[in-house]
């Protein structure tokens, strides 16, 4: 029997210790996260407090807790089945598991105990421990590589929307006169930038563009010192990610530390930022918002005539119009960005317009797919308000049935869900609602016989099957996991 009790309480703390590193992976590894800001607190009564204490209640009072074993195993491979974003078995990963069992073999031999909480917590804290000591070697690896590329321009991009498409929007830009290398999909904190320049940053890059993010002050500044950017610009600010900085202050602030690089040549900053323009930092904006600025001066670039169509996107940005073919309004913004930060490195109107030409959307952020006699517009890369909403004006221009498939927004207020769901509800035939967090709101500003609800995106492809036909146009609007 205590080779029987051995053996589950080994599968027990594995699968204990799986989904906690799970849920870890997702936060970024921060514990506070994962206990204070998880979306789906009820998670960690169903899958790990509960049955931790029935573990315990059930082992210490008789031989059949192997039982609760077995019944925990089949619950959790059914919440692992419903994941989306499965556990990614990093080197981190590895070293956590490695780390729990031996601590809990540890305590075993010793303690005569069959701890589950403690050995978990152990491998978390020395796995951060050895994290840190990894990451300042890779830090000083990272920076001999960049000092040692006396030549190299860096470009630093933040936001709180938009930042990879300003990215992405730069680096095909500035291919047309350099050997440009930008940090791939959407890395943007100091590990992935670090990282990306160890592995990826080819040793002849003219200009690399490096986009930056942030959950917290001090975020941004760290990138900055570390690859001290020459040109910068920093995009629209809203309140994403409004839960961890809870004011739009704070947000502002944070994005703001881009400017403490030593090397600053020029800055754009969006209007949003309320700044005042200095010598070499530039404010631009759209004229729409010249009359309500609270005292703040004008843009100095202003983007104005913008024309979005379900083909392209027009806008005209100090008597120069440009074209490019990205779906959205809000796509005049970014693009105008990456247009001043090629002319100021050098590139002419028309090598400007010619590399425009030949622009592709970023993948999932407005990225439009025809397929099956239907319209598809892929936003699911976008979780912020005014994309949202710009999105929607898009679609209503579309004369045939319309379909949004979306969760909602994420780490936001109430209120910009509220308007969400208003506005879905005046341009959509059939409003798709993704898991429950925020389905109440649509539930109640939704018309109930346009409304539709999934409770995992493996019902998805059901549905569309079923509640949509050729000739529709069905947008994807934000993606959130399955963990959100």
């Amino acid at each position: 029997m205590l080779l029987l009790n051995i053996l589950f309480y080994t599968l027990f703390i594995l699968a204990m210790g799986y989904y906690a590193i799970t849920n870890l992976q997702w936060y970024s590894y921060k514990l506070e996260r994962v206990i204070f800001h998880h979306t789906k607190t009820w998670w960690h009564f169903a899958y790990f407090l509960v049955p931790f204490a029935l573990y315990e209640l059930v082992s210490s009072t008789s031989d059949y807790g192997f039982v609760v074993v077995l019944v925990y195993l089949a619950v959790l491979f059914r919440w692992y089945r419903g994941l989306d974003k499965p556990l990614v078995w990093t080197g981190r990963v590895k070293r956590f598991f490695a780390a729990m069992l031996l601590f809990s073999v540890f305590i075993v031999v010793v303690f005569h105990h069959f701890a589950v909480i403690l050995p978990i917590f152990l491998a978390y804290f020395i796995s951060l421990f050895i994290e840190k000591m990894l990451f300042n070697g890779f830090k000083v690896k990272a920076q001999k590589k960049i000092e040692g590329m006396e030549d190299l321009t860096v470009v630093g991009i933040t936001a709180s929307y938009g930042k990879t498409s300003i990215k992405n929007y730069v680096e095909h830009l500035l291919k047309a006169k350099y050997r440009t290398y930008a940090t791939p999909r959407s890395v943007n904190t100091l590990g992935g930038v670090m990282k990306d320049v160890n592995d990826d940053l080819p040793e002849d890059t003219e200009v690399y563009v490096v986009e930056m993010g942030a959950r917290g002050e001090g975020d941004i500044a760290e990138i900055t010192t570390f690859v001290n950017p020459q040109y910068v610009v920093v995009g629209k600010i809203g309140p994403a990610h409004i839960e961890y900085f809870k004011t739009m202050e704070n947000i502002r602030n944070t994005k703001m530390e881009i400017l403490q690089t030593e090397r600053l040549k020029e800055a754009w900053i969006h209007e949003s930022a309320m700044v005042k323009p200095e010598s070499n930092v530039h404010t631009f904006g759209s004229k729409e918002n010249l009359d309500v600025r609270s005292g703040v001066p004008a843009p100095e670039f202003v983007i104005e005539d913008v024309e979005a169509t379900l083909d392209a996107t027009s806008f005209t940005l100090n008597g120069v119009r440009y074209s490019a073919s990205i779906l959205g309004a809000f796509n005049a913004m970014n693009l105008a960005a990456a247009v001043l930060v090629a002319k100021a490195l050098g590139l002419t109107d028309e090598e400007i317009q010619k590399q425009l030409s030949t622009l592709k959307p970023v993948d999932h952020r407005l990225q439009r797919i025809d397929a099956g006699g239907k319209v598809i517009l892929d936003d699911s890369f976008n979780g912020n308000i005014d994309g949202m909403m710009a999105s929607f004006d898009l679609v209503s221009t579309y004369e045939g049935r319309k379909v949004v498939i979306t969760p909602g927004l994420v780490e936001v207020d109430d209120e910009l869900n509220i308007q969400v769901a208003k506005r879905a509800n005046e341009v959509f035939d059939l409003v798709v609602v993704t898991g429950d967090l925020n389905y109440a709101i649509f539930k109640e500003h939704v018309d109930a016989d346009k409304l539709v609800k999934l409770a995992s995106k493996a019902e998805m492809e059901t549905m569309l099957v079923e509640q949509t036909m050729p000739g529709d146009l069905i947008l994807f609007a934000n993606d959130a996991p399955s963990f959100v």
